[in-house]
Order: C-alpha cells, then sequence, then structure tokens
C-alpha cells in the first residue's frame, strides 16, 4: 500500500503541547496552585523523573512535556469510543443508548462533575448541590409535566405566549449557557427560530434594533432570565432597563426566575423550564419534537462529499 503512495503528497503534523506562560512565576496564582498539586503528584512518580526533589517552578520547566501525559477520561454510550478506551486502559463511564443528546444532559454532567471534584478542579461541595438540584428537578416535573393543566403548569403558560412568536432569549452570567440551551431546544424541538444575546454584551448593540424596528419587533417574544439573588446591582438595572423597552417593542415579555438556593439547582430549574416548554410548543404546532430531519438531511450530504 505505501508504495502507492506519492510522499509528496502527504502533509505530516507533529501536534506539540505548551505551557500557558514561560515560566512559574508568570502563572495566575489560581494556576500556580494547580501545578503545585500536581508538581506534587509528579514528584510521587516514578515514569522518567529524576530521583531528586525538584520544586514546582523547577518542574515547571517541563510543563509543556508533561501535559502530553494529562489523564483522559470517557463518557460515551459505547461504540468505537468504549473499544478504544478499553485497549487503551483509560477510565470508562457508559451511559444509556438510544437518548437523543439533547435528552442525555444529566448522564453527561453529573459524571463530569464528578470527575472534576474528584481531581480537585472542582473545590466547592458538590453532593448537596446535587441533591438539591434532584429535588429542585423532580418538584419541577410535577408541577409542569402533561398531565398538569395549564392553569397551574408554567411551561405550557410560556409555551402559549410563545406560540406564532419568534422567541429572543437573553441570559447572563451563570444563565448564558442555559439561554443557549433554550435557543437549542426550541430550534431542534420545537422546529423554530429562535435567538440568544448575552447581557450586558447585548447593551451595546442588540438595544438599538429594538429601539427603531417596531413592525419587525412585534413580532418577538422576549425570554428573560433573572436572579434577584445572584443580579448584582448594574445587573439589575441594565436587565429592568431591558424590560422596560422590550414592554413597548416586542409582542411579549416573559420574565422567568429559578428555584432553588445552589447555584446547580438553579440552573437546572431554568433549563428544565426550557426543556419543557420546548415540548409544549412542539405541541401546539401539531410537531413531533424528536426528529431532526434536516440535521440528518445535512449528515447525509457531508458523507456523500
Amino acid at each position: 500500500m505505501l508504495e502507492n503512495i506519492n510522499p509528496e503528497t502527504i502533509l505530516f503534523l507533529d501536534i506539540e503541547t505548551v505551557p500557558m506562560a514561560n515560566g512559574y512565576v508568570e502563572l495566575p496564582d489560581p494556576f500556580k496552585r494547580l501545578w503545585d498539586k500536581k508538581a506534587e503528584q509528579l514528584s510521587k512518580s516514578d515514569r522518567g523523573m529524576p530521583t531528586e526533589k525538584k520544586s514546582p517552578a523547577e518542574l515547571y520547566e517541563r510543563a509543556g512535556i508533561y501535559a502530553e501525559f494529562g489523564k483522559i477520561i470517557c463518557i460515551s454510550t459505547g461504540g468505537k469510543l468504549q473499544d478504544l478506551a478499553e485497549k487503551r486502559e483509560v477510565p470508562f463511564v457508559k451511559i444509556p443508548a438510544g437518548i437523543q443528546p439533547r435528552a442525555a444532559t444529566a448522564y453527561l454532567l453529573f459524571p463530569s462533575m464528578i470527575f472534576l471534584k474528584k481531581i480537585g478542579l472542582l473545590k466547592t461541595t458538590i453532593d448537596a448541590d446535587i441533591q438539591e438540584t434532584i429535588t429542585v428537578t423532580q418538584e419541577f416535573v410535577a408541577q409542569n409535566n402533561k398531565t398538569v393543566p395549564e392553569e397551574n403548569n408554567q411551561a405550557k403558560q410560556i409555551a402559549k405566549k410563545l406560540f406564532n412568536t419568534i422567541p429572543q432569549i437573553y441570559g447572563w452570567g451563570i444563565y448564558t449557557p442555559i439561554s443557549i440551551r433554550w435557543r437549542h431546544q426550541l430550534n431542534e424541538n420545537s422546529k423554530v427560530i429562535a435567538r440568544t444575546d448575552i447581557a450586558p454584551d447585548c447593551n451595546h448593540n442588540d438595544i438599538v434594533g429594538w429601539s427603531q424596528n417596531p413592525d419587525i419587533s412585534k413580532q418577538f417574544s422576549c425570554i428573560m432570565l433573572r436572579d434577584k439573588d445572584e443580579e448584582t446591582i448594574d445587573m439589575s438595572t441594565r436587565l429592568n432597563f431591558m424590560r422596560d423597552l422590550f414592554h413597548n417593542t416586542a409582542g411579549k415579555v416573559i420574565e422567568v426566575s429559578p428555584k432553588g438556593k445552589s447555584q446547580l439547582a438553579k440552573m437546572m430549574y431554568l433549563m428544565c423550564l426550557g426543556d419543557f416548554t420546548s415540548c409544549y410548543l412542539a405541541v401546539l404546532r401539531g410537531i413531533d419534537p424528536s426528529p431532526v430531519d434536516i440535521i440528518t438531511e445535512l449528515k447525509n450530504r457531508l458523507a456523500k462529499k
């Protein structure tokens, strides 16, 4: 086989890892603490390490090399990734198959959090946060499942408000990824156009568009993720200004707040609210939320190129 390949048509890539700073003293304090911990572990290792004890600063001279030997952890439903992990004796967590990726958040998130905690990158106590999150989300499901009538079902109420409008979701801080999740779920489950913007960045451009385009802006529903416990005075001022602007320019304005005490529980509550809302909006539109035919079409075209 090799004799039939022209070497001049082959591109060889040698990917090298490099440290984030030229020297130990240039590292930010949080990364110094992380490197100190890694240096302690390296000092206990016999993998090519000299026998004499070296300081974190001395070991940092080889930081780029040590980065190539970082630990890998695999989380997957199986298949080729599991085969590769087992062949290389890499820690592997198998999660149930047959679930849409967007419906497998719990299976992917919580193992990742536990691993990060075990290797020391998560410093907070996560056990209580996880338990609270389970309780909060279970209560959410009980209050918003399909058997609960609309008058008592927040997700159904929001879906009805969004029907026949273009959702625009505003996030900030820890709710930035949640606002993006809302958009993705509305795109994939409800099969509608939806947009996300982030405060305070959107105050530099987005609000100008709302102020001078009334005929179009009335077609939008603005969903604002709020949290009085997390909002700074500056952020509350910005969000309140945006709310007042949208009341005058958008078709609908919807403010949603989380339940729970920990950031994890509050984020997961609002994530679930977006998930359920997107499914109920799909029902209102007479659409099955599960298939994503256009993505399948794109994959098929890519496979043919």
